[in-house]
């Protein structure tokens, strides 16, 4: 982390950084990683090493916007939604 910030600092990019696992501040995001964590990672036979992995995510990728419904969306997949609020996908 340190690296990246320094990086970030040397480019001129200004950092907002948000303690983790902080609901209260970024409350969707954290939802997202624990989806994620707990419908892939936690599941999957993929390596997890990028090359190995990476074929593996886009299929997880592919569901989680096109077939998985979404509570907060009223069961619709985000492709669903997007639709149906005239977004083309």
């Amino acid at each position: 982390m340190a690296e990246f910030e320094a990086a970030c600092a040397d480019r001129g990019i200004r950092l907002f950084v948000l303690p983790p696992r902080s609901p209260k501040l970024h409350g969707a995001v954290e939802r997202a990683n624990r989806t994620h964590t707990e419908e892939f990672y936690e599941v999957t036979d993929a390596i997890l090493e990028p090359d190995a992995i990476r074929d593996a995510l886009l299929d997880w990728e592919r569901t989680y916007n096109t077939i998985r419904p979404h509570q907060a969306l009223g069961y619709l997949t985000p492709a669903e939604y997007l639709a149906s609020v005239g977004v083309d996908v």
